[in-house]
């Protein structure tokens, strides 16, 4: 019998069986010998004690992370479209400020007048383009040609401004040199359609604009940027250089110019998805297109919400509908099958009607979007959108006087009421 020092036991080895020796009772876990060792007891067998992984897909699977806020979703009621009233002069232009620091915040500003009239306002646009195709005919005022034309120019700038080499796969860096341009010739463009008595509504429109197009630090976008170029829009209605008429080609014309943009943007630039809800969520960057595009379809006689799974209607109408437009952009830019990548688009292709696709994704929209902290901290609040007060907005105006307009001494609950 010979020590076995590696395995730290004794194997049998060429022995003399008749003298006395111990009893084989193993055999070596490692070279398969004999052994004096015993065997180990009976007892659950290693599947037991380390079963193997239960299979997880690689994308989940169509499941909303939290059904208590999809129930509220549901529950809630449609949102309405609205007027916008049309500011008076005299003006009192202001740099526009964040003031949504926590969920109060935001509750207050949906209780508002503005928080009412802004989503009112993207409703309105929502029900200007029913029933309408892009290349529809429709009133297009010179404002509305002016936009055009600076979304042409920020377009042409981007063939100029090529991606450069570097080994990051997202986050093109020459994306900060085009956002730098577009800042800077921003109070510019604006001046090609705001008229001599409006002039002075740069310092309060021009952030809207700069800010609807990512974020040149992070090298971002999403549904924010998208909401503050809504919010842009909103601010040349309040204006008064935006009328009801004009809605139908805010969208076929303007927003459409937009869209085409962004995505150009998105793939040479290979911007992130800021905040993006990954596979749960419905686009990686936007969402008002769906809402438009969804409009567009209520009552088409032939589409209806299945028919995104139908290639041949997707690659003849997406020029002409929106949601459309997006479907086929989202088969575009990801692989592997449709209902794995984007479960909530593939969801909604089951309700029975557009009507139903619509009021459901403006209420998303005010849930997901406008009722989000994360989203809305970045929001902009000035005399055109104005903010309903917050103790901190309280305590900043009070800073910057102890009195009122009036010269009456400051009072606090009325501040803060107001």
């Amino acid at each position: 019998m010979e020590n076995c020092e590696q395995h730290h036991h004794h194997h049998l080895q060429n022995q003399d069986t008749s003298s006395a020796s111990p009893p084989i009772t193993g055999t070596c876990c490692k070279c398969g010998g004999p052994t004096t060792f015993p065997p180990p007891p009976p007892g659950p067998s290693f599947s037991e004690i380390s079963p193997p992984p239960t299979y997880r897909p690689i994308r989940a699977p169509a499941v909303p992370p939290d059904p208590d806020s999809k129930r509220a979703i549901v529950l809630a009621p449609v949102p309405q479209s609205q007027k916008v009233p049309v500011a008076q002069p005299p003006y009192t232009f202001q740099s526009p400020a964040k003031r949504i620091h926590s969920p109060d915040d935001i509750r207050r500003f949906h209780e508002s007048d503005s928080g009412k009239n802004f989503i009112g306002f993207v409703v309105a646009l929502s029900e200007s383009i029913r029933g309408h195709k892009i290349s529809d005919p429709c009133p297009e005022s010179h404002t509305l040609t002016a936009i055009v034309s600076i979304l042409e120019t920020l377009t042409q700038w981007v063939d100029e401004i090529p991606p450069v080499q570097q080994s990051a796969r997202y986050g093109n860096i020459a994306y900060r040199t085009w956002h730098q341009k577009m800042s800077d010739s921003a109070e510019s463009l604006m001046l090609r359609f705001l008229p001599e008595n409006l002039k002075s509504a740069t310092i309060e429109i021009v952030p809207y604009f700069t800010d609807s197009f990512g974020n040149s630090s992070r090298i971002d976008y999403g549904t924010g940027h998208e909401t503050n170029f809504a919010a842009w829009l909103y601010c040349l209605a309040r204006l008064g250089l935006i009328s009801e008429e004009d809605y139908q080609a805010v969208i076929s014309r303007v927003f459409v110019k937009y869209l085409e943009l962004m995505r150009k943007l998105q793939l040479v630039y290979c911007l992130e998805p800021a905040g993006s809800h990954g596979v749960w969520g419905l686009d990686d960057y936007h969402f008002l297109p769906f809402i438009f595009g969804s409009s567009q379809l209520i009552d088409h006689r032939y589409m209806k919400p299945k028919s995104i799974h139908n290639q041949d209607i997707l690659e003849n109408f997406s020029n002409e509908y929106l949601y459309l437009g997006c479907i086929a952009f989202v088969k575009k830019v990801k692989k592997g099958l449709f209902a794995e990548h984007s479960p909530m688009l593939d969801d909604i292709s089951v309700v029975p009607n557009w009507n139903k696709v619509n009021s459901g994704l403006l209420k998303m929209y005010k849930a997901e979007v406008l009722e989000k902290v994360p989203i809305m901290q970045h929001f902009l609040f000035g005399s055109l959108i104005k903010c309903a007060g917050s103790l901190l907005t309280v305590i900043l105006d009070a800073r910057i006087s102890e009195r009122s307009p009036g010269g009456r001494p400051f009072v606090w609950r009325d501040r803060k009421m107001r």
